[in-house]
Order: C-alpha cells, then sequence, then structure tokens
C-alpha cells in the first residue's frame, strides 16, 4: 500500500525528533520513520553547551531541560600520570550542562503531535519516482514523500542513496554509563576530564544525584576488542585504567550498574567526502550523525545536530508556506532551492567540528611522550578553551507562523 506525506525524516534520535519539532513549530507537519519499536533511550547522556541551549530555547523545550540538569560552571583536566591537575577553565557565561538522553527524547518527543513517529518502520530501499521519493520498508509497506530527510545516524540509508560511504572508524573505542545515588554525590558542578597513557575519561554531574562518565581508548591487543560486548569486562576494564585519581572517582565507576554501561566504536565523516560531495540533492538532504559523524571530544555531535533542526527547519518554512498552491513542478524546484541553502549552510559547520574534534582527541589521547609534554604543560588550557570558542555559534531563531 502506498501513501504520500509531505515531509519524511528517517530516524527518531536527537537530530530526527528536535527537526520534528521544529518543523512542528513553523508549520509543517512530518512523520517520523524509526526502525526500533520504542524510544532510543539508550546513551547514557551527553553534553550541552552554550549553542545546543539557544536552538533547545528555539524548540521552547529549554526551560524543561534547564529544571533537571545542573548548570557546570568549568572544567578541570588531571593528568593520570603524574596525579596533578594540569588546568583549569572557568565557563563564565556560557551555558554548560550535562543532559540526559531519555529525558530531552522523551521531552522532544512529548512536544510533538500525535501520529508523528510510526515506530517498527526500517527503510530499505529509496526509488525516484517523478518529483518525488518513494520509501520501501521493511514491513512491505511504501511512502511516496516530497521531503526525504535522512537522520539515521552513522549507519544513514539516506546517506548512501546520496553516495555517501561508510564513516571511517578512528581506532578509538569509548565507554559510557550514568549512575543514580540514593543521595547527593557530593561532586562540584565541574566537567572532571582525565588524560594519560593513551586514555581520556571524564565525570559529569548531571543533576544532585545523577553522574554521567565517559572513557575513551585505542584497543591495542585482542583482550582490548573481546570486552566491547561483555559490560562486566568493560567496568573491570575503566577501573583497572584510571590512573592516579582519588577513589570518589572509582566509586563512580563500581556504583554503575553494569547494564547501564555501553561501548561503541568512534567514528568520523573525513572532512574532504563533505567538501566533495552534496549532503542535498533534488528533495533529499541529511542532518546530524548522518552528515557530520565526529568524535565526541569537543562535545558538539547532538548539539550540532540540533543547530541543523533549527537551520533546515527555518529554510523549509519557506519552500512550503510559501507555496503550498503551487504545481508540483514548482514546488519541487523551492523544495530543492531551499535545501541547498541549508546545505551552505551547515557544510563548513560540520567540517569544522569534525576536524577540530579530531585534532582535539588526538592531542588529548596521545601515548606521546613529548606531545603529552605539550598537551599538559603548554596546550592544557588552549584546548581547553577550543571546547568555548565552538560553542559560541548561534544557529539563529525559527520564523514561527
Amino acid at each position: 500500500m502506498e501513501t504520500i506525506q509531505d515531509i519524511v525524516i528517517v530516524g527518531g534520535g536527537i537530530a530526527g525528533l528536535s527537526l520534528a519539532l521544529a518543523l512542528h513549530r513553523v508549520g509543517l507537519r512530518a512523520l517520523v520513520l524509526e526502525s526500533y519499536d520504542t524510544l532510543r533511550v539508550t546513551g547514557a547522556a551527553f553534553v550541552t553547551w552554550t549553542n545546543a541551549w539557544k536552538a533547545l530555547d528555539a524548540l521552547g523545550v529549554a526551560h524543561s531541560l534547564r529544571q533537571h540538569h545542573t548548570r557546570l560552571s568549568g572544567i578541570i583536566a588531571t593528568s593520570t600520570e603524574a596525579g596533578v591537575q594540569t588546568a583549569e577553565l572557568s565557563y563564565g557565561d556560557h551555558e554548560v550542562r550535562c543532559v540526559k538522553r531519555k529525558v530531552l527524547l522523551e521531552t522532544l518527543a512529548k512536544e510533538l503531535p500525535s501520529n508523528t513517529i510510526r515506530f517498527s518502520s526500517k527503510v530499505v530501499s529509496i526509488e525516484i519516482s517523478g518529483f518525488f521519493k518513494l520509501l520501501h520498508l521493511a514491513d512491505g509497506s511504501i511512502l511516496k514523500t516530497k521531503v526525504l530527510i535522512g537522520c539515521d545516524g552513522v549507519n544513514s540509508v539516506v546517506a548512501r542513496f546520496l553516495g555517501f560511504k561508510k564513516p571511517s572508524f578512528t581506532n578509538r573505542l569509548a565507554i559510557r554509563g550514568c549512575v543514580d545515588f540514593e543521595e547527593n554525590h557530593g561532586f562540584d558542578s565541574k566537567f572532571l576530564q582525565f588524560m594519560g597513557n593513551g586514555r581520556r575519561y571524564g565525570i559529569l554531574p548531571c543533576d544532585a544525584t545523577s553522574i554521567y562518565w565517559f572513557f575513551t581508548w585505542s584497543p591495542l591487543h585482542e583482550e582490548d576488542e573481546e570486552i566491547k560486548e561483555n559490560p562486566t569486562k568493560l567496568k573491570e576494564f575503566v577501573l583497572n585504567n584510571l590512573g592516579k585519581v582519588q577513589d570518589k572517582i572509582k566509586n563512580v565507576i563500581e556504583n554503575t550498574k553494569v547494564e547501564d554501561i555501553i561501548c561503541s566504536p568512534l567514528r568520523i565523516r573525513p572532512p574532504w567526502e563533505i567538501i566533495w560531495k552534496d549532503i542535498t540533492k533534488d528533495n533529499i538532504c541529511i542532518t546530524g550523525d548522518a552528515l557530520h559523524p565526529m568524535t565526541p571530544d569537543l562535545g558538539q555531535g547532538a548539539c550540532s545536530a540540533l543547530e541543523d533542526s533549527i537551520v533546515l527547519a527555518r529554510h523549509l518554512a519557506d519552500g512550503f508556506l510559501k507555496g503550498s498552491e503551487m504545481r508540483d513542478e514548482v514546488e519541487y524546484e523551492k523544495i530543492e532551492s531551499c535545501l541547498r541553502k541549508y546545505a551552505k549552510e551547515r557544510k563548513w559547520r560540520g567540517i569544522d567540528l569534525i576536524t577540530t574534534g579530531y585534532f582535539v582527541g588526538s592531542m588529548q589521547q596521545t601515548s606521546w611522550k613529548f606531545i603529552r609534554f605539550l598537551r599538559d604543560k603548554v596546550f592544557a588550557t588552549f584546548l581547553a578553551g577550543l571546547l568555548l570558542k565552538k560553542a559560541d555559534f548561534d544557529c539563529g531563531q525559527l520564523n514561527n507562523t
């Protein structure tokens, strides 16, 4: 059976739901196709910088999220080899919080009109049909759409349709976890970052009782690879590689339930691929991790996806609201023009974040002694400052109708 939709978003993660809500705010209805049978709330938490809060304000959900997440005042970097602090930076006027992924997704979904999200809807192929795109789903159904937007992550079927390759593995893995204490965890409202021996990890309070943590490293031996699918071994691995740190840091890992620990490979889209390829074609485009997968070293993956949603919705509003009665051919050309404007505005932002994040991660997680010396003694404050510099970006407001 074939049905027609004006806008179809593939992927119901942060990128997909924020875009659907942004479109809703400007008066456009979109259908979100999510391959899972429920919201994908795994992934613990993530840092939201000033640029993300500007986007969340534009979406109208920032106030609710602020009530449940502590504002962080600064970052402290520590060498786990020497056991000493190497840098401290105040966030000043920047708004930085660690937001639980589950809370954000549920908040976004709650604001959407009913039946916006269609679960258990996996796209298996895409076909061109005149001015429309046909989406063939795993259940045998077919959707016809005027606009197709890929928000389906690093394994994006829409990105592949546009000719993009699978993102490259950086030879780094990330372990993430979140722990809820019965009482106040006792940590100050600061981002604690630790580096040494080719490893990097961080401790961030989400609120008075919840802590999010991450641990990244480059697997050197087969046993490192074998622990990826075993949360118990992941926990043991982290505890054995914390270096010289206080017992309260170890206590965070020890108190994390194994079911709340995940491991994933870190992938990026090579910047030159975005330079040479089109991130939009005809009435198709990609956003979020489908467009610019990056390492987490800047904490900008989810933040930039939120930026994408505001920019894309703003441009699409011009394509639909000013030409809703136009013929198919004219409307198609208008949509195509709007998507090109979106691509022009977002392309270099993605390239910048991917490149800078990879550079920062390489410096922070290096195993070379001379580079470690420069990192800890010369560049520590500079690297921390890069996080704030990239967070100064303003995606603008939605043109609400």
